[in-house]
C-alpha cells in the first residue's frame, strides 16, 4: 500500500480537480472539510452528506467520505440538533470529509457532465454552462432521436431511485445539437446560452417549472434526469481514482432523494 494519508490524498485530488484555481459558490468550501487522525483505510462516496450517509459510511468501515454537496451546503448553521449529530458521528468514528462541487462538475474526465454524456452515448465537442469563466457542462452534436435520449435518461435515472421528465417533444423529433448541465442545470442563464448556441436538446438534473413552459417556444426539449442521479457519477469516479492510486477499497453510499 502506498501513502494513504488524508494529506497526500487531498493534495492529489486538489491538483487533479484544480480546487484552488476554479470558482465556486461560497458554501461549497471545496477540498478537505473535516480532517481525521489516522491513515485512510477505506473510501466511501456519496452525493450528499446526511446522517444516513454517515451511518452507512461507518458500517462500511470507511474513514474518508467523498461528497459532491458538502457539510455547509445549506449555509452556516449552529452546531446543534441534526448538525451536531452529524459532526459527532464523524468525529467519534474518525471520518474525514472531502467535498468537490463545480471543480468536479467541470472535470473533463472525472466530472459529472462528461460522465453523463458517456452514459447517454454522447460525445462532447465543447463546453457549456459558463460560470465566471468556467465551463461547467458539455455540449456536442449527434443524430439520435430525442425519444432515444429520453429512454436512456429514464433508464439512468431509474437506476438511481429517480425518474426522468421532459418538456414537450414530438414523437419523430431528432436531436442534432445537445448540451448537458447536471444538477440544477435548467436556469435563465443556461436557457439563454443554449438558445444562442442553437441547442435543440438540453439535458439537466432539474429546473424550475417555467423552463419546461418556455422550452417549446425556443425550439428546445429539456430532459430532466434528476439532480441526484446526474451527480452520482463524479464522486464514484473520484473514489475509484483514490482507490486505484493508494490501494485501498472504496464503496458508493446510495442515498437517493428521488429528485
Amino acid at each position: 500500500m502506498s501513502d494513504a494519508t488524508l494529506d497526500s490524498i487531498a493534495e492529489y485530488l486538489d491538483a487533479v480537480l484544480r480546487t484552488t484555481e476554479l470558482p465556486d459558490y461560497p458554501n461549497a468550501l471545496n477540498g478537505v472539510q473535516l480532517a481525521n487522525r489516522g491513515a485512510i483505510t477505506r473510501v466511501a462516496a456519496s452525493v450528499d452528506i446526511s446522517r444516513r450517509v454517515i451511518e452507512q459510511t461507518i458500517k462500511s468501515s470507511a474513514n474518508l467520505l467523498i461528497v459532491h454537496h458538502g457539510m455547509f451546503w445549506g449555509g452556516l448553521q449552529p452546531l446543534r440538533g441534526s448538525q451536531y449529530e452529524r459532526l459527532r458521528l464523524l468525529l467519534d468514528n474518525d471520518i474525514a470529509v472531502y467535498s468537490s462541487h463545480l471543480p468536479l462538475d467541470a472535470h473533463p474526465e472525472l466530472g459529472n457532465n462528461a460522465l453523463l454524456a458517456r452514459e447517454l452515448g454522447l460525445v462532447p465537442g465543447g463546453g457549456f454552462a459558463e460560470y465566471r469563466g468556467l465551463m461547467i457542462g458539455v455540449r456536442g452534436e449527434t443524430n439520435l432521436s430525442t425519444s432515444t435520449l429520453i429512454d436512456r435518461a429514464r433508464a439512468f435515472a431509474e437506476a438511481h431511485g429517480g425518474d426522468a421528465r421532459w418538456s414537450y417533444s414530438e414523437p419523430a423529433r431528432m436531436t442534432r445539437r445537445w448540451a448537458i448541465c447536471t444538477g440544477a442545470g435548467a436556469s435563465a442563464g443556461t436557457m439563454a446560452e443554449a438558445a444562442a448556441a442553437g441547442i435543440d436538446t438540453l439535458i439537466v438534473g432539474e429546473g424550475p417549472h417555467w423552463t419546461a413552459v418556455d422550452a417549446p417556444e425556443a425550439g428546445m426539449v429539456i430532459i430532466y434526469a434528476g439532480h441526484y442521479a446526474t451527480e452520482t457519477l463524479g464522486v464514484k469516479a473520484l473514489a475509484e481514482r483514490v482507490s486505484s492510486r493508494v490501494g485501498i477499497p472504496w464503496s458508493f453510499i446510495e442515498a437517493a432523494t428521488g429528485l
